[in-house]
């Protein structure tokens, strides 16, 4: 499953900068996550570092990108080969 940003986002700016797959930008009024880039850090790390950092816990999983853990180190494979 791909990571998303709910409306609880008050736009702190700490998740940007720790995703290393660049999933993460600002939007209209909070910050996105590109579900074609976000691999829940599989591959770089154990656990997703947005939700390491988020102050206001606003980054759960989206219900409408579910991916399996192969699927994510597949897409993460991918991403790093590009």
């Amino acid at each position: 499953m791909a990571l998303m940003i709910t409306d609880e986002c008050i736009n702190c700016d700490v998740c940007e900068p720790e995703c290393p797959n660049n999933a993460i930008s600002p939007g209209e009024e909070i910050y996105v996550i590109d579900h074609n880039l976000c691999t829940e850090c599989v591959g770089h790390y154990d656990e997703p570092q947005c939700q390491q950092v988020c102050p206001v816990d606003c980054i759960p999983l989206d219900p409408e990108h579910v991916e399996s853990h192969d699927k994510l180190m597949e897409k993460y494979h991918i991403i790093t080969a590009a």
